[in-house]
């Protein structure tokens, strides 16, 4: 399924555009996008539309960009339960945006417009504050994906022209000591993970 370019370096086109579906899943599986059927679907007819394959660097920056991590699939998607009721539409929306804005809050000077909100302090000084989640990046690598995770709070904070004072760290693991033999084959052990976001908070 890869055909090198002739370029002076290792670029490879994908044969995307007459791949069928199960071949779509298995470009999507080897190659780690994590991305489903119909993300697939979609690519393949974009790269139909344009007349040529994709290449294997853009086939990752679309998979990045689709990630949950940056596109946020979880907080925008749908829930039912399951008997197949549907729950919330569009989770974030429907739940936390929707209660702040009923709740409307004259403090709230800056809520879900940029990427850290603002509340007044005391009538003369704002408050900035900024929630990131990083799971995803910190399980697959957990030094960089906690370190990126902090510094993507301090530059969202240093956006709305404020100035960092204090940062505070929830941190989530399954028990340090779960036995290895339990552990699903490709995911890291709790205490793999501890140690690296630990580290990579600093």
């Amino acid at each position: 399924m890869l055909r090198k370019s002739d370029f002076p370096f290792n670029l490879y086109f994908v044969d995307i555009r007459d791949a069928s579906d199960s071949e779509l899943e298995k470009i999507s599986d080897e190659r780690g996008l994590s991305l489903c059927l119909d993300e697939m679907r979609s690519i393949k007819e974009h790269y139909k539309k344009l007349g040529r394959d994709a290449t294997d660097v853009e086939l990752e920056m679309i998979a990045q960009i689709w990630s949950e991590h940056c596109c946020h699939k979880t907080l925008r998607g749908d829930f039912k339960d399951s008997k197949g009721k549907m729950v919330a539409r569009k989770l974030l929306k429907s739940t936390i945006m929707k209660a702040t804005e009923q709740l409307n809050f004259s403090w709230c000077k800056l809520v879900f417009k940029d990427n850290a909100g603002i509340v007044d302090f005391d009538g003369k000084y704002s408050l900035a504050f900024k929630v990131e989640t990083h799971n995803h990046p910190s399980a697959l690598e957990p030094f960089g994906g906690a370190s990126t995770g902090v510094g993507g709070v301090i530059r969202d904070i240093l956006g709305v022209w404020a100035d960092p004072i204090a940062n505070t760290d929830v941190l989530c693991f399954a028990p340090l000591d779960y036995p290895e033999k339990k552990i699903p084959q490709g995911v890291k052990s709790p205490r793999y993970l501890y140690n690296g976001v630990v580290a990579g908070i600093g």
